[in-house]
């Protein structure tokens, strides 16, 4: 299976991840205050809810996206059947049928490969930084590392520990953008530093 080449350009240089445990307010709030300040694309985690848990706060953080032409991205196999867009972990195997977006965590070269082969549409690389959502999770890549995984990718999202202020350092290395969970469920206004800082790279 291959992704299509024509979808690449219309992929945002920013992808929010979820995580209501870090969230300064119910989620479907955070996500809109979120996208009040730019998101336009959203990764759905959560992936210890119950099923129909899950699927109704999907179905609301569509909701909140849609207004904005903005894009849901389900997180993992399980739930994911019917949504356009779906983020693979490292191990989950290939949706059939295939999504019409479909992007995969890597780690290494060889996940970045084979995601390649695969023809899913984005890729995370991550540890890019030290991050304090999974503190001790790496060793961290840094740019030389992530530039080392962008060659012969899909478009790669940097993600791990990534602030405004290194978004630079990631797209100079090759990224097509990066993402971010914590900061951001922190403080949802903080997306508008993060657009900012990857403007002048549009």
């Amino acid at each position: 299976m291959s992704g299509s080449a024509g979808r690449q350009p219309s992929l945002p240089r920013l992808l929010v991840l979820t995580d209501r445990t870090q969230a300064a307010a119910p989620l479907p709030e955070v996500v809109a205050a979120a996208v009040g300040a730019g998101a336009r694309a959203v990764v759905l985690r959560e992936k210890d809810l119950p099923a129909d848990e899950r699927a109704a706060l999907a179905d609301e953080l569509a909701a909140v996206l849609a207004p904005v032409g903005g894009l849901l991205v389900v997180a993992g196999l399980a739930g994911s059947a019917g949504r356009a867009a779906v983020h693979l972990s490292a191990a989950d195997g290939f949706p059939s049928p295939r999504p019409a977006l479909v992007g995969r965590s890597c780690h290494s070269a060889d996940e970045v490969a084979g995601a390649a082969a695969e023809g899913c549409d984005w890729v995370f690389v991550s540890p890019v930084f030290p991050t304090s959502s999974k503190p001790g999770y790496g060793p961290a890549l840094g740019p030389d590392g992530l530039a080392r995984l962008v060659a012969g990718a899909p478009p790669v999202y940097a993600l791990g520990g990534v602030t405004p202020e290194d978004a630079a350092s990631c797209l100079r290395a090759g990224a097509h953008g990066i993402a971010v969970m914590g900061p951001v469920m922190r403080d949802p206004a903080r997306v508008a530093d993060h657009l900012a800082a990857l403007r002048p790279m549009q």
